[in-house]
């Protein structure tokens, strides 16, 4: 196994710490909450980028996502978050694999909405739901899972546009690597 550099170190500190400060002062403010469903613009962004650094950085920068929501928004939607640590270590696998960092999130777009849709199936399947009142299971389920998707592709947007400006700066990422995900 691989150690981590000093640089993925400080670079997935910093994406931890804006996957925590995303939902604690942006969750339910920049979004949307609908029952289950919520969606805070710009909260996958950092799991996503992290996917770039490998599976154990993006495994920990979804965690600090995770615990931000479980902490803002409650257990139901910090359990949705936690889905981001799959997803992210999946993408991070993907891209050692030199699949192109695009591609990476549109395959992992529909494994996110997936996971986010059936966490919440234990929640909804008792019918008079103390979380939600009565609740149709299935017509939630596509809630989130198409709520979820339609964000992931949002945020999808948001990070390749960010990874793309990153590139610019010399000193940044090395340039082969940079242009072989592209």
């Amino acid at each position: 196994m691989r150690t981590l550099d000093v640089r993925n170190m400080t670079i997935g500190a910093l994406l931890l710490a804006l996957s925590l400060i995303i939902p604690m002062a942006l969750g339910g403010v920049l979004g949307v909450v609908i029952g289950p469903f919520s969606a805070t613009l710009a909260s996958h962004v950092p799991f996503m980028i992290s996917m770039l650094f490998g599976p154990w950085v993006s495994g920990i920068v979804a965690l600090g996502s995770a615990i931000g929501f479980f902490v803002k928004l409650g257990p139901l939607i910090g359990l949705r978050a936690a889905m981001h640590i799959p997803v992210g270590i999946t993408g991070a696998l993907l891209l050692k694999k030199q699949v192109s960092y695009p591609a990476v999130l549109a395959i992992t777009g529909p494994i996110h909405a997936l996971l986010e849709g059936l966490i919440v199936q234990p929640f909804l399947m008792f019918g008079n739901s103390m979380l939600y009142g009565e609740s149709q299971p299935l017509a939630l389920f596509y809630l989130v899972a198409g709520g979820t998707l339609l964000h992931h592709a949002m945020d999808a947007v948001i990070a390749v546009l960010a990874w793309r400006i990153m590139r610019v700066f010399p000193n940044g990422m090395d340039g082969k690597k940079v242009n072989s995900l592209m």
